[in-house]
């Protein structure tokens, strides 16, 4: 029994010779996990412990019993796989959980929870419809993300997940109401915690990102690719001890507020926390909880916490031995895990307390040695200083298109490496899992020493949600519709082709919004500067700039979005980004510096200008000899954006109509001469089934 369970405890090949096998190892896999995840709760003693909120940022037990069953079915339908549900109530209630609530958000709502045998009922009638679909699916092998078996597998490590989760929330129910159980026994080693040292380590390039070629499932938030140059640091050897970090304690540490960040202070006023959450004080001696003991503190085991936590022993340590020690970042986690050669599914034995295959709780932090550093992977989460954020080119799986993006945030820290039960998915190499920083898991830390105080982490980038700017990013570096080309590429391209002697030295993108026109410009010229008016817009020219890639959430229908990403490498445009400069600015009052271009082109602006008569006679000052005005509009005037009164055209004149054309030409003709003009279409989606399809009008003019 043992030895299947280490097996089917490692997270499936999505390859093989045989799919007559693969369907059998997906068969067991499922069952497997099923009933590993059932068999933690038969460690209950008492139904009414499944309705205990023993966590209150969390549902009580009863939740996460039923969760994973409902998950199953809520995928099926979504993918077109299951066509009826099976029970909607509980498919209702048991949906959405409470795991990224802050504490001072609580969610007060009152749930009339179902009994137990009816939730134990409901799982399985969808472990007969799972078995069913696994039988019944077509399979061919590699299992791709659009399979249907690749639906199974994230059903399948969803629910270890909340193997884990949920072992967490029993971890904090009274103990009368849990009795042993052999699948779950803890380890009984305990001694002395082991003085810890610094192991240097040199600097290197690595790159991050789960390789779309990889043989095992992931999920989102692990594909795509970053590379990253790590600088030389000191790392602890060991994880910090209970030993260790009870001198953090015995220091009152807990309550000094100077060691602790703006947001561990708000937790410490919340939770009048004064030890690790695991830990309890009788009698002046300490105990810790384990899944389903208690035992005297045990000292060399690693101490559990939550980042908050982690960091103020961090500051305190920093202080104390007058060195910048912090948590790791992400990629100095990584250059860690780099001194193991093996990988779980393909490891023979784990090469630490992780996937069951040593106990059913931590253990001596001295135990599982990689090249003098111990516990690079198992035993307890680590946390770092990374908050989670998406490698470049990620995508959401049309199927789950909620897993990661919500915590893409700034407030959710990533931790690596897994615990002693983490299984499947969460104890490969690229697992990459993040919790709010307030939050409890199996979780510890090491920390390390470097040479400077600053931490090696960008900031998030996240998700644009206002829709008018999300609207625009699609506009300019989204899909295409109805064959109707990008429209600032069809600018470029056009105004091009009517300035044939044009210099080409250096161009003004006046309004240029998000910045694709400036971006395809720099393609042409040695210099762009893109100019627009709104902050809003133009921070995506700048974060482009930067880091060559943005996002966006557009609306699908009604509240619904579709997740997507802006790269420029995928674009063919990272080389140009040191070519462009962005700035705000108002277009009818330019700063002196913006002057001596070639070319200035403006998109869409001159019927969104509060005075787009200023604005045009003044423009030729800025331009060389015989450089080029190019304006393009669709001539939609609007008194929101233009007083009547100062509108070009699109209005009579005593008693006859004068069009825009004719009011740029009454204007300009005194420095410019018409070139050309010509119509350039564009499409801008509003939601999945409503798009706005126009013409503008492009007008070329060469200063006399």
């Amino acid at each position: 029994m043992e030895e299947l369970t280490k097996r089917v405890s490692k997270t499936l090949s999505l390859t093989g010779d045989s799919v007559a096998e693969k369907r059998a190892e997906i068969r067991h896999y499922f069952h497997h996990t099923f009933n590993l995840y059932e068999s933690l709760f038969d460690c209950i003693n008492d139904e009414h412990a499944y309705y205990i909120r023993a966590e209150p940022l969390r549902h009580p037990l009863i939740f996460y019993f039923g969760h994973t069953a409902v998950f199953f079915i809520n995928k099926l339908i979504l993918g077109k796989y299951q066509h009826a549900r099976v029970n909607e109530r509980l498919e209702s209630m048991f949906a959405i959980g409470v795991d990224e609530m802050s504490w001072d958000d609580l969610n007060s709502a009152h749930y009339d929870w179902p009994s137990v045998s009816e939730t134990r009922h409901y799982r399985q009638q969808v472990r007969d419809i799972v078995d069913k679909l696994i039988t019944d699916m077509p399979l061919t092998l590699p299992i791709t993300p659009d399979s249907p078996a690749w639906l199974v597998l994230m059903g399948i490590e969803h629910e270890r997940i909340h193997l884990e989760t949920s072992s967490v929330i029993m971890r904090m129910l009274p103990l009368h109401y849990l009795d042993a159980h052999p699948r779950w026994s803890p380890c009984t080693e305990t001694a002395a915690a082991p003085k810890n040292t610094l192991v240097a380590l040199e600097g290197k390039t690595i790159t991050l990102g789960k390789p779309k070629s990889a043989d095992t499932y992931g999920w989102d938030n692990e594909y795509g690719c970053k590379t990253v140059t790590v600088a030389p640091f000191k790392v602890a050897k060991y994880l910090v001890s209970n030993g260790e970090f009870l001198q953090f304690v015995n220091a009152k540490g807990y309550q000094q507020p100077q060691w602790w960040t703006q947001e561990g202070q708000a937790w410490l006023a919340y939770s009048h926390a004064k030890m690790p959450r695991f830990w309890l004080l009788d009698n002046g001696e300490y105990f810790q909880r384990n899944l389903l003991n208690i035992m005297p503190l045990p000292l060399d085991w690693p101490v559990e916490v939550n980042y908050l936590e982690a960091k103020a022993f961090c500051n305190w340590q920093a202080a104390l031995q007058k060195r910048h020690v912090r948590l790791p970042s992400e990629a100095e986690w990584c250059l860690l895990r780099q001194f193991i050669d093996s990988d779980q599914p393909n490891w023979e034995q784990a090469p630490g307390n992780i996937n069951l295959e040593y106990y059913a709780s931590s253990c001596p932090v001295n135990r599982f040695e990689q090249q003098g550093i111990f516990d690079i992977v198992g035993n307890v989460w680590q946390w770092t200083e990374s908050p989670i954020d998406a490698y470049p080119g990620f995508k959401v799986h049309p199927l789950y298109d909620d897993f990661s993006t919500p915590t893409f945030d700034g407030q959710h820290n990533l931790f690596k490496g897994g615990s002693w039960i983490s299984t499947g998915n969460e104890a490969t190499r690229f697992a990459r899992y993040a919790f709010r920083r307030h939050f409890f898991q199996h979780a510890g830390f090491r920390y390390i020493e470097s040479d400077s105080a600053e931490v090696p982490v960008e900031a998030v980038n996240t998700y644009e949600t206002d829709e008018l700017v999300a609207q625009y990013l699609e506009f300019h570096y989204g899909s295409t519709y109805f064959e109707v080309p990008n429209y600032p590429k069809a600018c470029v391209k056009a105004l091009l082709s009517h300035t044939p002697e044009l210099k080409q030295g250096r161009a003004l993108d006046l309004g240029c919004s998000v910045g694709r026109a400036s971006f395809e410009l720099a393609r042409h010229f040695d210099h762009v500067d893109g100019i627009d008016f709104s902050a809003r817009f133009i921070q995506h020219g700048f974060q482009l700039k930067e880091t060559a890639h943005t996002r966006f959430a557009i609306p699908t229908e009604g509240e619904l979005v579709e997740c997507k990403e802006v790269n420029l490498t995928e674009l063919g445009l990272t080389e140009l980004a040191e070519k462009i400069d962005f700035f705000q600015g108002d277009a009818c009052n330019l700063k002196a510096r913006f002057t001596n271009y070639d070319l200035i082109f403006c998109g869409n602006l001159i019927d969104r200008l509060y005075d787009p008569l200023l604005f045009l006679k003044d423009i030729h000052q800025r331009l060389t000899a015989k450089g080029y005005l190019v304006l393009t509009s669709p001539y939609t005037w609007l008194s929101e954006y233009t007083p009547k009164e100062k509108w070009l055209g699109g209005i009579k004149v005593n008693g006859e109509n004068v069009t825009t054309l004719d009011g740029l030409t009454k204007v300009l003709s005194e420095h410019f001469h018409l070139v050309a003009k010509q119509d350039v279409p564009f499409v801008i989606r509003e939601t999945k089934r409503k798009f706005q399809h126009t013409v503008a009008q492009m007008s070329v003019w060469q200063l006399k």
